[in-house]
């Protein structure tokens, strides 16, 4: 290999210096080299630890000695790093013992901060040259539990089970003379963990270091989200991960499978008699080297979760990039679903509580319930794969006299708003005028009046009641109200239509008139707008050519489904276009048709059928063509 770097990853305690570095070599392999520890560069730290590492570091030696055996240590380990091949791993780099030993004195000798640090640099100053030397052969990184020292030391001692004076005295003097190492430019790297999860500081770990020393990877699951799924025997875990799979698109894996894999390459024989901690982060590293195999992935599948302290410790590695599901079925059902027969299951059952499985539904994100329809299963995964695809949002509103509308439509609208807005529980939770009267774009005697309203399926009748009192202002104008539930909305139950709407809601591209305070809904990104929508084209050239056989098109139908399926046609060429016009008059242009042919298409029967024809035949080009089927 031709980069060769040490990498010396710093920080006070309990930052996870040594997690990261674990984790950094396992994914490394042969490439990497733990420097090992200090206390095995020195032969006297035997003596240190029979005489009582306490005792000897706040009593018993001289300061001087302390230096002397600290100093001693950091470069005998460094001369001893060099030798080795591949990325050397340190931890605790050479701006530690600065650091440790200011700390130290600060306390036995009670010292101010930049009296401590100057009484340090005292002390190592016969080691001052081949220190310098030393640093300068690592590419030091500095994690930092916060920004505020003092802060950062409330978090060291948080994690601790006993703390005694002077102990936290050293972890604050500790805190102070790191961050002063940091200001003065000691460390080419400063990550802040601020409580993140264990993945998201090995991210950024290996994204500053890649640069220096290429054999480490870009970054540790960027993005990946990830779904384990648990429950007891035959509870379903199998049927969600292939649902996930087949409609939402998850890769589906094994954690035996992962484990097994990033054991065999770290040469564990035996991953199952290892520590809950440990196979949990030969998970993690199964996870890492299949997501960089395959980085095209944004979400998959683990199934399936049967041990309680490997989940919790795979939650405090990922945070929020884990979602744990829990599946329940009653015992009967799952009885009844084995195939083996009920006492096999019950045999299952017993060796996943031994390991804590049924414990797992306490620390799931999500419980899932089995023990009804398939139909009503796929839905609660519809639901747990979109709260991961489509982020909720708050939208904002538009009134409902900023949209132009005929004062007859306005009064209506008004009304409306009136009666279903009022008192402690409004009737809906949302209203929005949608198509041409939503763009400014509403025309007198051909446009309908269209509103997209989100209500619980219970406030049905009392908004049918609504509608009933303030219609009649409508007059003539024909009215399209499309209502949903916010759970069909969050589950993705939509046409490709009301998809679309929420898109735009979602991205603020639509405002709706009124919303009730607090509500959020799904924002589904263009791409899966644009996706779905290839089934509306598909209705809408059904439906062209219904109204072409007919003797007598219904003209206005006609042009409205002829636009539609332009705008579809447009979108797969990066192009957005709202208004019916404006899509069918960049289609004419493009294949060089008359531009008068879509102003004709409104009236005339002749213009409408050629529009139709020559949209259709967009559509159509774009179909490979059909095989012959032999003989």
């Amino acid at each position: 290999m031709d980069d060769v770097v040490t990498v010396a990853v710093s920080g006070a305690d309990n930052t996870g210096k040594t997690k990261q570095l674990g984790i950094l070599a396992r994914r490394l392999g042969a490439l990497a080299v733990h420097a090992g520890p200090l206390d095995a560069h020195d032969d006297r730290w035997e003596r240190i630890k029979t005489q009582g590492m306490g005792t000897w570091w706040w009593h018993d030696a001289p300061v001087q000695e302390v230096a002397d055996v600290l100093a001693s240590s950091y470069l005998a380990r460094s001369r001893h790093a060099a030798t080795l091949p591949g990325v050397r791993l340190v931890d605790r780099g050479l701006p530690m013992l600065e650091a440790s030993l200011a700390a130290t004195v600060a306390v036995r000798e009670q010292l101010d901060p930049n009296r401590a640090a100057h009484r340090a640099r005292q002390l190592l100053t016969p080691f001052a040259a081949e220190l310098e030397a030393a640093e300068a052969g690592e590419r030091g990184v500095l994690l930092l539990h916060d920004e505020d020292p003092e802060v950062g030391t409330r978090l060291s001692l948080s994690h601790e089970a006993s703390i005694t004076d002077t102990y936290a005295a050293y972890q604050r003097h500790l805190h102070h003379q790191i961050h002063r190492l940091a200001d003065a430019g000691r460390f080419a790297e400063v990550i802040v963990v601020a409580g993140r999860p264990v993945v998201a500081v090995q991210d950024e770990l290996r994204r500053r270091l890649h640069p220096h020393a290429p054999a480490i990877p870009t970054g540790c699951l960027p993005g990946l989200g990830v779904v384990a799924l648990g429950g007891l025997s035959e509870s379903g875990k199998s049927t969600m991960g292939e649902y996930l799979r087949t409609r939402h698109g998850h890769d589906r894996l094994k954690i035996g499978y992962l484990i097994e894999q990033a054991a065999a390459h770290a040469g564990i024989t035996d991953p199952y008699a290892l520590p809950p901690v440990v196979r949990a982060e030969l998970l993690l590293d199964g996870l890492d080297r299949y997501a960089a195999a395959h980085h095209y992935l944004t979400r998959l599948t683990i199934e399936s979760l049967h041990e309680y302290d490997v989940t919790a410790e795979l939650r405090r590695m990922l945070g929020g990039q884990l979602t744990v599901a829990y599946v329940e079925a009653t015992a009967g059902v799952r009885k009844r679903r084995g195939t083996a027969g009920a006492a096999d299951v019950e045999v299952r059952d017993e060796v996943k509580q031994s390991r804590g499985a049924g414990r797992i539904g306490e620390i799931a994100d999500l419980i899932v319930s089995n023990n009804g329809t398939r139909l009503a299963l796929e839905r609660q995964l519809d639901r747990l794969a979109l709260d991961a695809a489509w982020p909720a949002v708050a939208p904002a509103t538009a009134p409902v006299n900023t949209l132009g509308l005929p004062l007859a439509l306005e009064v209506f609208l008004t009304a409306l708003l009136e009666r279903t807005t009022g008192g402690a529980r409004p009737v809906i939770d949302l209203l929005a005028v949608t198509g041409s009267g939503a763009r400014g774009k509403y025309q007198q005697g051909w446009s309908d009046l269209d509103v997209f309203v989100i209500a619980e399926p219970d406030r049905t009748q009392d908004l049918r009641a609504a509608l009933a009192e303030v219609q009649q202002t409508l007059g003539a104008v024909k009215l399209g109200i499309t209502v949903l539930s916010r759970a069909e909305c969050f589950a993705g139950t939509v046409t490709s239509r009301l998809l679309h709407v929420l898109t735009l809601l979602g991205s603020g591209a639509l405002l709706p008139q009124w919303v009730r305070a607090g509500l959020v809904i799904p924002a589904p990104p263009l791409a899966d707008d644009v996706t779905a929508s290839v089934k509306a084209a598909v209705q809408a050239a059904v439906e062209i050519r219904r109204q072409l056989l007919k003797p007598a098109p219904d003209l206005r139908a006609l042009y409205k489904i002829t636009a539609l399926l332009a705008k579809i046609l447009a979108r797969f060429d990066g192009v957005e276009r709202a208004g019916d016009e404006e899509a069918l008059s960049d289609l004419v242009a493009r294949v060089g048709a008359r531009p008068e042919l879509v102003a004709a298409a409104r009236d005339d029967q002749a213009a409408a059928r050629e529009l139709a024809a020559l949209v259709l035949a967009q559509w159509t080009a774009t179909l490979p063509p059909a095989t012959a089927v032999a003989a």
